[in-house]
């Protein structure tokens, strides 16, 4: 067995059957659909509103220096009152959005928190039907703590690789459409 090793630092395995494995993950995964969505509706909503942000801080430049232009040729001066309504505004959907994305990975992590619990609990039931030849065969605690690593590597992944997956495509999608709405001048 040159090259696996066991452990933390172990080399990872790859399925043998990975669409079967993605088949069962997405399967355990459906009991969560409602909260799952919830966070694919907040990771859109964080995305949208942190995308919005610059566009309307633009209105605040181009304000000041409309104003400017107007305080320089002698008609008038700088809105502040206008500029900071813009300002406020902007805070307020960064806000928002700070928050959406606060309760997305809450939500995500506490489905990740259920669906690991719940795997350790099938697992638990699992090694409970094997018989003890194969336990023998192992080291000591060698099964356990690879299912254990398994367990936990697969709930940090999860909860980390979807909200970036979607954070992520939605962003991109977010900045091609705003790129396209401004068009060339």
């Amino acid at each position: 067995m040159a090259g696996h090793r066991h452990g933390p630092g172990r080399i990872p395995e790859k399925p043998k059957n990975f669409k079967g494995t993605l088949r069962k993950l997405l399967r355990c995964l459906g009991a969560y659909r409602f909260a799952l969505a919830l966070v694919l509706v907040l990771a859109l909503a964080s995305t949208a509103f942190g995308i919005v942000g610059p566009k309307i801080l633009s209105t605040a430049t181009t304000e000041l220096a409309t104003g400017l232009g107007r305080k320089l040729s002698g008609l008038g001066g700088i809105d502040f009152g206008k500029i900071g309504k813009i300002l406020l505004t902007v805070l307020a959907l960064y806000l928002v959005s700070a928050a959406c994305s606060f309760f997305q990975s809450w939500i995500l992590a506490g489905v990740t928190q259920k669906l690991a619990y719940r795997l350790r609990g099938e697992i638990s039931a699992k090694i409970h039907r094997m018989p003890m030849r194969y336990f023998e065969r192992g080291t000591v605690g060698d099964v356990l703590s690879r299912i254990t690593n398994d367990v936990d590597t697969m709930s940090s992944g999860m909860a980390q690789s979807v909200t970036q997956l979607v954070t992520n495509v939605t962003l991109l999608i977010g900045v091609l459409v705003m790129n396209a709405s401004v068009g060339p001048r």
